[in-house]
């Protein structure tokens, strides 16, 4: 069985919280410094990300027939696609083309969205909630190491996603049927693997020496963290 490095029992009393919106100390800078990518191609995976966001939300909204629900789903896709909006700017403000950046991450992030695309809508929604909250807070990690670059991004991720929306529909549909809970839960499960492998894959090295793993680890730790905090939140167990 293999054990993933953020899986690992935690050594020492080393503590890194992983802070609400993205507020995130000299800790997480240090950890990723020569680890982040250059800053092309956060920028590109960063703002291809939000554009997979809404483009996923739009399906959705076509799928749902409750009207409410279509409105909801609407203001959640409304704030990805205008955080995409606003990388795209950043972008072009740096001199480069945002369709040269972000293509050549447009085959795995599709890959990713299609991997965590459920066979109901449920699923997909909760798909959302979770993909985007926990690599949200990875890019707000990373932009520590971009200087102003960074700090204009981190403004954009913590901006209101308007995702409470979603966890609202998912709360009712549980509430529907007891059934839900526990295959909403083991769908939540499921998504970890991918997401996390998703940001791994945004470091720099193709391989982590164990002196990186010991950086990365903590920052992986608190992102599992904040999942079983919002799993937590809408009474699924992570």
């Amino acid at each position: 069985m293999v054990t993933w490095f953020w899986q690992r029992r935690r050594r020492g009393d080393r503590s890194l919280a992983l802070r609400s919106r993205g507020d995130f100390g000299d800790a997480v800078r240090v950890d990723f410094e020569e680890l982040a990518p250059d800053a092309d191609t956060f920028l590109g995976q960063a703002a291809y990300l939000q554009l997979g966001y809404f483009e996923t939300l739009s399906e959705l909204i076509a799928s749902t027939p409750e009207l409410a629900q279509k409105e909801s789903l609407s203001r959640a896709a409304g704030a990805a696609l205008t955080k995409h909006e606003a990388l795209v700017a950043l972008i072009r403000e740096r001199g480069d083309d945002p369709t040269t950046l972000m293509l050549p991450f447009r085959e795995p992030l599709d890959a990713f969205r299609r991997a965590t695309h459920g066979v109901r809508p449920q699923e997909t929604m909760l798909s959302v909630h979770i993909t985007a909250g926990m690599l949200d807070d990875f890019y707000l990690a990373l932009s520590s190491s971009y200087g102003e670059t960074g700090r204009r991004v981190a403004r954009i991720l913590r901006a209101d996603d308007d995702r409470q929306a979603i966890v609202d529909i998912i709360l009712d549909t549980i509430a529907s049927d007891a059934q839900w809970r526990s295959l909403l839960a083991m769908w939540g499960r499921r998504l970890v693997g991918d997401t996390l492998l998703i940001a791994r894959a945004a470091l720099r090295p193709t391989e982590l020496r164990v002196a990186d793993e010991e950086k990365v680890e903590p920052v992986f730790t608190e992102l599992m963290a904040a999942h079983s905090r919002r799993m937590d939140a809408m009474g699924l167990a992570a």
